[in-house]
């Protein structure tokens, strides 16, 4: 069966257009100067690995002779791939304006960005020196011939295609590769109460004649290009390899994978740019994006802050949780009461203290826990293997196909096979996305359970980022099924059924499918009816049509979606029914919130899981009840802060503008209001 446009939006259209949202935060002028152009750099990080994955994803359904339709969202593949590309080349136009404009005005703010033609006398001997100390020893510069072959470019580095002509008149070319291992921006020293900063391709550019000084040439020009590769892994089937091996192996085979995607600065002259094109094998149907001056600006994520407090966002203290002390035992409390932690808001602080605490607890006997990223230095991490080394029984479910951290995974992984801790690598063909922990401890002669259930990765860095539900409980209904999973990895060959949580890939559907038709009865019965989701992303034909069949039952549908949504909204007969939302703002929205009417008495989730196939059919999820009152109504008061935004909620329609929510309601700016609702439930 083919999809047809007009029911669903295409997933890679409709994630282009969340990452045109991203974009618009960049040229909000409501954001501080410096966010801004940290926005870029995300926007631009999204776009590598769209291509990576996405883009590679269709390009090989193309490139296999399949039109690619049904699961294209009606679209011929090839026709998709043009329309991604004149989407991409737009919005980087765009973005190339929207920093235009960000760096006029960090010079009104006495901050100046400037071009190797713009640097003074005084600057010269600071910049000599700093390209002598620390960019020459880490420069790799390749001269090409006809004789040598171009030896294969890293996967989204980004590289100085240098030409050189000679007194005789003969093109030298030459390749710069831009050091990953120092930062992008080079702090000058300051003059006048100004700064200065020059980005490292342009010092590059400034030392040209001292990287290229034993050649004789007239003049040498320098322009950027890009290559994205295919992020796909690809898996050899040697039995004798261990699956860390595989896996290992095919992460650094990603770096040698198909290019599909060559970008350049689009002031490059002809010449050059075919030699380079023809030495790289870039094929006239691969991606070829004319871009700006600099590439890979991703790297705007790390801008300096240069002490500019006041071009940041303030700085927020992360709260305590009402009730949760890190001075008490965290067991001892939840043992009475289910308690929530909703980082940044909270602290991440709780998640390590009752690690630590279990494991230098003498009753307690075990800790299982599921791993998906984990951060570079991991306080998770560390605490498991303490657990281990005080004899504890440690296992760890850890998924080694964390896109794009495989590769960190693999580390840990095998750090902590070395200290005694129990490795699982889940059930063949499902990766491990379920967040879940839970710690047997001995009381009375009998084993209790205690644990949480979380919407986020264990992961320090992250969690002051992404916004995340984490329940810690001592709920014996809940932790017995948890325990269950856990049984799964190691017996996957049998099903387990579980009496409070949903588990994908088992049971999402058809648990959803069974309250969405409750909610569908009540609306012929005459009952309140009302369904409230708040996910990243939904792209599941087979979700999105029972919601379809809500909304025409007459079932009022709230949906808060911050990524790609394939559902078209507000369409009359179909969706009418439906409004959809998409907040980005400071902190990146990762919760999945679900809540079902049920005739006035709510039923309230938390989830690892979006509505997207993989979720639902190819992924290990947990979607966990809400059984304690107090939490049900904060999370019901959460979801209408956020439903209420009116200064970063964009409404997602059949358009597909991303215009921003506008009423004559008071201001609700709903990360800034959230804070305020856990600060005034701190005081009263």
């Amino acid at each position: 069966m083919i999809k047809d446009k007009n029911v669903y939006i295409n997933r890679e259209i409709s994630w282009l257009q969340f990452n045109a949202r991203v974009l618009q935060e960049a040229a909000d002028e409501r954001v501080p100067l410096i966010e801004r152009l940290r926005f870029l750099g995300i926007f631009s990080n999204n776009l590598d690995e769209f291509f990576k994955v996405r883009y590679a994803t269709v390009k090989r359904i193309d490139e296999a002779g399949k039109a690619g339709r049904s699961e294209l969202g009606g679209y011929a593949a090839s026709e998709l791939l043009e329309i991604i590309t004149q989407i991409v080349i737009k919005q980087q136009s765009e973005s190339l304006d929207i920093l235009s404009k960000i760096h006029e005005q960090l010079e009104d703010e006495n901050i100046y960005i400037i071009k190797e033609d713009q640097i003074d006398e005084s600057q010269h001997a600071f910049i000599k020196n700093y390209f002598i100390q620390h960019v020459s020893p880490a420069l790799v510069t390749i001269v090409l011939s006809d004789q040598v072959e171009l030896p294969t470019l890293k996967d989204s580095a980004a590289y100085l295609a240098c030409k050189m002509t000679l007194l005789d008149g003969k093109c030298q070319y030459a390749l710069i590769e831009i050091p990953r291992t120092m930062d992008r921006f080079v702090v000058l020293p300051k003059k006048d109460n100004i700064n200065y900063i020059i980005m490292l391709d342009d010092l590059l550019r400034y030392c040209l004649h001292d990287i290229f000084s034993i050649f004789e040439y007239q003049n040498i020009t320098a322009h950027m290009i890009k290559i994205t590769r295919d992020g796909e892994l690809d898996f050899d089937s040697d039995l004798s390899k261990s699956f860390i091996e595989k896996i290992s192996d095919s992460v650094k085979h990603r770096q040698i994978g198909e290019p599909i995607r060559f970008v350049y600065d689009k002031t490059i002259d002809e010449e050059t740019l075919r030699y380079f094109m023809d030495k790289m094998s870039i094929e006239a149907n691969d991606s070829v994006i004319p871009g700006g001056r600099y590439h890979n600006r991703r790297d705007y994520m790390d801008f300096p802050s240069l002490g500019r407090t006041d071009l940041l966002y303030e700085k927020i203290s992360p709260l305590p949780v009402k009730g949760l002390s890190l001075e008490r035992s965290i067991f001892s409390t939840i043992a009475n009461k289910d308690f929530l932690v909703y980082t940044p808001y909270h602290t991440f602080s709780y998640i390590v203290k009752f690690l630590r605490e279990a494991a230098l607890d003498p009753k307690v006997k075990s800790i299982k826990i599921t791993i998906y990223r984990l951060a570079q230095i991991s306080h998770v991490a560390s605490s498991l293997i303490n657990a281990a080394k005080n004899g504890k029984k440690v296992t760890v479910a850890i998924e080694l196909q964390a896109r794009f951290d495989e590769q960190a995974n693999i580390d840990y992984a095998e750090q902590m096979v070395s200290e005694g801790i129990n490795l699982l690598f889940g059930v063949r063909g499902l990766k491990v996305h379920s967040k879940m922990c839970v710690i047997e401890r001995e009381e009375s002669e009998s084993m209790v359970r205690y644990g949480f259930i979380s919407t986020g990765n264990f992961n320090e860095s992250t969690a002051k980022v992404y916004t995340d539900f984490t329940l810690f409980t001592a709920d014996q209904r809940i932790l017995k099924d948890i325990n269950k999973v856990f049984n799964f990895f190691e017996t996957n060959y049998k099903i387990f059924r579980y009496k409070h949580i949903i588990t994908s890939p088992h049971y999402t559907k058809s648990r959803i499918f069974k309250m969405i038709d409750a909610e569908i009865q009540n609306v012929k019965n005459g009952k309140p009816a009302y369904i409230k989701i708040k996910l990243n992303s939904i792209s599941s034909y087979m979700m999105i049509d029972k919601l379809y069949e809500a909304s025409r039952a007459g079932v009022k549908i709230q949906m808060i979606i911050r990524g790609l949504c394939c559902l078209v909204p507000g369409v009359p007969e179909m969706s009418e029914n439906i409004e959809i939302i998409s907040i980005v703002d400071k902190f990146l929205e990762h919760t999945r919130l679900l809540i079902f009417c049920n005739d006035n008495d709510p039923k309230v989730f938390i989830s690892s899981a979006d509505w997207m196939t993989r979720n639902i059919e190819n992924r290990v999820e947990v979607t966990c009840p809400i059984y304690d009152i107090d939490i049900k109504t904060e999370l019901m008061d959460i979801f209408e802060i956020c439903w209420n935004d009116n200064v970063k909620a964009r409404l997602l329609d059949e358009t597909q503008s991303n215009i921003y929510k506008k009423d004559d309601m008071p201001k609700v700016h709903a990360q800034f209001d959230t804070y305020d609702y856990y600060l005034k439930k701190l005081q009263s």
